[in-house]
């Protein structure tokens, strides 16, 4: 299951980030909107990566802290 939210994460980024590099580009002409697209997607996916990364860490700490309630008590 992580590998498939994983990449859906990837995915949704990677369309935003395309979808806002495609209409910035699109201002200046039809070259630079497919050029933009492609950086914007490519960026995207970058960010989409480290965002599931970061989830985890969180994920994992709120684990932690829980547990250490339930000790505590």
């Amino acid at each position: 299951m992580g590998r498939i939210k994983r990449a859906l994460g990837r995915a949704r980024y990677a369309a935003i980030g395309g979808a806002v590099g495609g209409a910035v580009g699109g201002l200046i002409s039809r070259n630079a909107a497919s050029t933009g697209a492609a950086m914007g997607a490519l960026l995207g996916a970058a960010l989409g990566e480290k965002r599931q990364d970061v989830d985890a860490v969180v994920e994992r700490v709120k684990e932690r802290g829980e547990q250490a309630t339930a000790d505590a008590d």
